[in-house]
This record gives C-alpha cells, structure tokens and sequence, in this order.
C-alpha cells in the first residue's frame, strides 16, 4: 500500500479537544490546517489522536513548511458519508535557498 503524504505551510492550530468513549478510556485530539500550493481548495484540515502526535505539532511554527503523512477513511451514517484525514507523522521541511555556492575560488591553480 503506498503511504499518503502532502508538503505545505502550517496556517493554523486549531484548539485541542478531549473526551471519554463508552469504555471509560480518555481520547485527545487536535486539528490543524495545512495551506498547499494548489491552485484551487489549497487549505487541509487535518487531524491527530494522541497526546505524543499533538506534541509534536507543538513543536512546529505557524508559517513553517511541513510533509503530512496521513491516512484516509470514511463511513456511512444515514445515508451519508463523512471522511477523516487522520495525520500520523509530521516531518519539517528543511529551507531551500536555491542559492548556489561559487567554489572556483577553492580550488588548487596546478
């Protein structure tokens, strides 16, 4: 199965949410905004469970370049579909400055 990535701009973190399921057992979430290069529908909202995934979103700055790694799924209620974009891996994207380095001046005349 290939894995699901996406690059972009983190735009926003929206606030965290928490609950208890029918079992007893705490969840937390959290969802944040992904804005990619596309031309049209270029914002994402994303989502991730757990304390350890919501550190380290924590962990990144608004306005910095990241790779999502995320899963897909969907279910039917009434009739209805409703999707989940569950992330499970944040990696930063490292800065580009396209500026190359001029190293004839390094190098040995014979």
């Amino acid at each position: 199965m290939n894995q699901l990535s996406i690059q972009g701009k983190l735009l926003k973190k929206i606030n965290p949410e928490s609950g208890v399921r029918k079992d007893g057992r705490g969840w937390k979430k959290q969802n944040f905004i992904l804005q990619t290069e596309n031309t049209f529908n270029n914002e994402i909202c994303f989502q991730l469970f757990g304390e350890e995934k919501m550190a380290i979103l924590n962990q990144i700055e608004i306005g910095e370049k990241i790779e999502v790694f995320f899963n897909l799924s969907s279910r039917e209620y009434n009739g209805k579909y409703y999707h989940n974009i569950d992330a499970w891996k944040i990696s930063k994207q490292a800065i580009n400055n396209n500026s190359e380095i001029d190293n004839s001046e390094d190098e040995v005349p014979f």
